[in-house]
């Protein structure tokens, strides 16, 4: 399974992006693997591995690489609290751009994932940019507020998603809460978006990451990764899904 890292030039800057690819001929379905608030560190590689020996080309861009740590230093706020929803589009489009561009690429089944802000840019790439087939969340807060020089939150752009939705939560997640999930739910409802949430019960944030033990749950780990490969495996078939049929929420 052959990773490496490239670079995707987005207006005139270089983005360094982690690449994995399976093993055999093309061309594969692929995943773009969008970073929590640690960036693309040993746990959204692994993901994008594990995507890999699934059978999808998996990409994870760095969406801090316009942030250095004299920024981070001399304004005394973090990589994530200077991103900005404008930019992470420009960078996401970037993404599909140099996927669209790879031979080992089929561009017409791309999908989207991401973990903690990837949740939340997740839903934001796929509000924004129609080439996604499926998007897969996880626990992805802050939806329902604007970053940077955004004046509206990826919630009010709902409707620009073209594809259906798996969203996983943990149960007792404060961001997004049990409470957010309605919400989301009854936005993605009132523009008939095809969409199934699961909540996994005694599950923080970031339960997925097993390198953050108090938040790691192995049960819930297990539980949503087949749901995930099932879901895109349903939809970015070489006949692609006309649509989940199945409850919005369990």
């Amino acid at each position: 399974m052959p990773s490496s890292w490239g670079k995707a030039s987005v207006n005139g800057t270089d983005m360094d992006i982690y690449a994995s690819v399976p093993e055999g001929d093309g061309p594969f379905p692929a995943v773009v693997v969008a970073q929590h608030a640690s960036g693309v560190d040993k746990f959204i590689q692994d993901m994008a591995d594990k995507l890999a020996v699934a059978g999808y080309v998996a990409v994870a861009p760095d969406l801090f690489h316009r942030i250095t740590d004299e920024m981070v230093q001399s304004s005394g706020k973090s990589k994530r609290d200077q991103l900005s929803d404008s930019l992470i589009v420009d960078d996401i489009n970037a993404t599909v751009d140099f996927l669209v561009g790879h031979a080992s690429v089929d561009s017409f089944r791309v999908g989207i994932t991401g973990f903690c802000m990837g949740g939340r840019i997740t839903w934001l790439a796929a509000a924004t940019n129609s080439t996604f087939r499926a998007a897969v969340p996880y626990y992805g807060g802050n939806i329902m507020v604007p970053w940077g020089d955004a004046t509206e939150p990826p919630l009010a752009l709902t409707s620009g998603i073209k594809c259906p939705v798996l969203f996983h939560f943990g149960e007792i997640d404060e961001n997004p809460s049990q409470a957010d999930m309605l919400v989301l739910d009854r936005e993605l409802s009132t523009h008939s978006i095809p969409h199934q949430f699961y909540t996994y019960p005694g599950a923080n944030h970031a339960f997925m990451n097993p390198a953050n033990p108090p938040r790691y749950q192995r049960i819930a780990a297990e539980m949503s990764w087949p749901r995930t490969l099932d879901f895109f495996g349903a939809h970015l078939s070489s006949t692609p899904a006309s649509g989940y049929d199945g409850p919005a929420c369990e």
